[in-house]
């Protein structure tokens, strides 16, 4: 009998513990839309089409994030304290509430070879830059979900021109990363 009360005693500890671990009801994660697709950090990484990292040596990086302390200096702008969903639109409001499936992506602590692993600064070059202002999102999570959306940056590749080209060739347009 002692036996049976120290099982029904433990049973429910061990079930507590268990379904702590797991999300029965999980709340809103970071989402965005671009271009009609979702992207969304993902509750669980094994579950993510896209993982990406973090470092904080500028030299393993191979995408590069600014944090910017303007909205207009940004590439990216989350701003989600806004009280009046009337005032954002309700396109911007439920981005992720649409019935399309979105894409997840994992904020992974080892990188496998071809994820992206991004480093975040304030100042220096940059391949984008965000502002965040959210009570939802951090930076790590806005710099996750545009990198996976846009990609990692191709490296300019050095042009060469033919031999019997003039010296000086006039400008006539500049490329950004935009």
């Amino acid at each position: 009998m002692l036996r049976f009360k120290v099982l029904a005693s433990v049973l429910p500890l061990a079930a507590a513990a268990v379904f702590a671990r797991a999300e029965l009801l999980p709340g809103p994660r970071p989402c965005i839309e671009v271009g009609g697709a979702a992207l969304q950090i993902a509750s669980h990484p094994w579950l993510a089409h896209t993982h990406v990292s973090f470092t904080d040596d500028p030299r393993r990086a191979t995408v590069r994030v600014q944090i910017t302390d303007s909205a207009e200096l940004a590439d990216f702008t989350v701003i989600d304290d806004v009280d009046d969903r009337e005032a954002i639109g309700d396109r911007e409001a439920g981005a992720c509430e649409s019935s399309a499936v979105p894409q997840l992506v994992a904020i992974s602590s080892d990188p496998r070879p071809n994820d992206p692993v991004i480093y975040l600064s304030q100042d220096g070059p940059s391949d984008y830059r965000v502002f965040v202002q959210s009570k939802t999102f951090s930076v790590r999570d806005a710099a996750a979900l545009i990198v996976s959306a846009r990609g990692e940056p191709r490296p300019v590749e050095e042009a060469t021109l033919p031999s019997e080209a003039p010296s000086r060739v006039p400008v006539l347009a500049a490329l950004t990363a935009r």
